[in-house]
């Protein structure tokens, strides 16, 4: 990488919380996020947006009339763009880029629209430029008052980590000093959770009977494990257990190593998959060895002490990418760990996420690890995370950061 850059705020709207301090205290207990909702006639596991942060959209919505209309994707950005901003002490009306994605864009306004379409043959005059993909970067940019170039895109679950790349991208071409990224997700409606049902990753609700069971497992720690319904990086699970959840998150990124730098982008990689089908990846995960490997660089894989991996909660997605991680490390691998079992996939903000959990246990010289694992560490200091996505048809980042 050409200079190293430093990430000066980061925001987030998760099932979390809607403040660091929020989110890293919800880290701290062992409990999940979901709640079991009645979506199509069944019952689906989710995992919506704390209190906190549903407070703050509602009343950003109800600020402007101009808002009232606009999706939740574009009003969680916009809530968490101001508070990444305040934090960094950027000023607003000020020159940055923005660079805010999407994977599945304003998809409770598009089957909204869609569904009054079919009822009456006519579509409403919003429903164009209320469901565009640009619509998120353009009212950040427009609530912000932001004078630099304004960057929209969907690379599906790897979306938050390529804007990412791209302000690195820009701030090391010198076309920019500054650069606000992420991605925002709102995907918690009937048609996009029964997509993810028809490509059978999804959890089932059913299974939640037999969490409470009382049941002879030859390790006690299996029983604890069956009452998280999303079983992210447990590699020897049976089924799958993908879960959606609904979050924004959003970094500041400036060039060269800041005095109020949170952490330090040491090292970026990014690689494709050939496809073999829409949502294929490779047992190996050869996009992933080939993105970990670009982030390391000259740098020794045994400096990395943790990486917070993609772990969707799929047989395959976990395998894979674990597989790659043992190709790239051999047997000096890190401490694994993940976040979806807790908060579930939120598709593009999804590696957004896991660069604001690798921040706090930098900040904190303090691992996360996953409850129901056996996944004990003699690491003394955090010093360098990896972090990593990977979006359909295999669109892998990894980004290396490390404390000022």
């Amino acid at each position: 990488m050409k200079e190293k850059i430093s990430i000066t705020a980061i925001a987030s709207l998760s099932p979390l919380g809607s403040t660091l301090e929020e989110t890293w205290e919800a880290y701290h207990n062992n409990e999940h996020y979901f709640s079991l909702e009645e979506r199509n006639g069944s019952i689906s596991w989710v995992a919506p947006l704390a209190q906190s942060g549903r407070s703050l959209v509602d009343e950003l919505r109800l600020s402007d009339s101009k808002y009232k209309k606009l999706d939740d994707s574009v009003l969680y950005a916009m809530v968490a763009s101001r508070m990444a901003v305040a934090n960094s002490g950027w000023q607003i009306d000020s020159e940055f880029g923005i660079n805010l994605g999407s994977s599945r864009g304003a998809t409770k306004l598009f089957e909204q629209y869609h569904r009054a379409y079919l009822e009456t043959g006519l579509a409403s005059t919003l429903s164009s430029p209320t469901t565009t993909l640009g619509n998120i970067s353009s009212w950040v940019s427009h609530d912000l008052g932001a004078n630099g170039p304004e960057i929209s895109h969907s690379i599906t679950c790897s979306t938050g980590l390529h804007a990412v790349l791209n302000g690195v991208a820009w701030i090391n071409s010198g076309m920019a000093n500054k650069f606000l990224v992420g991605a925002s997700e709102a995907p918690l409606t009937d048609f996009t959770i029964a997509q993810m049902k028809a490509l059978k990753i999804y959890a089932k609700a059913e299974e939640v009977d037999s969490a409470s069971v009382a049941e002879p497992f030859d390790n006690p720690q299996d029983r604890f494990r069956r009452s998280y319904p999303c079983q992210a990086l447990f590699l020897k699970k049976e089924q799958n257990s993908m879960i959606l959840g609904e979050a924004a998150s959003v970094a500041c990124l400036e060039r060269g190593i800041s005095k109020n730098a949170l952490a330090i982008i040491e090292g970026v990689g990014y690689a494709t998959e050939i496809l073999r089908h829409n949502t294929s990846i490779s047992a190996n995960a050869v996009c992933f060895q080939k993105s970990m490997k670009m982030a390391l660089g000259n740098l020794d894989g045994e400096e990395v002490d943790v990486i917070v991996m993609h772990a969707p909660g799929t047989i395959k997605g976990d395998l894979s990418e674990y597989n790659a991680i043992q190709k790239v490390f051999g047997s000096k691998v890190p401490f694994l760990t993940t976040n979806k079992w807790k908060l579930g996939h939120t598709f593009a903000t999804s590696g957004m996420l896991n660069l604001e959990m690798a921040i706090l246990m930098l900040q904190y010289n303090e691992l996360i690890s996953v409850p129901y694992l056996m996944n004990n560490s003699d690491i003394k200091e955090v010093r360098k995370v990896m972090v990593n996505a990977v979006g359909f048809g295999g669109n892998a980042v990894s980004l290396l950061i490390s404390m000022n």
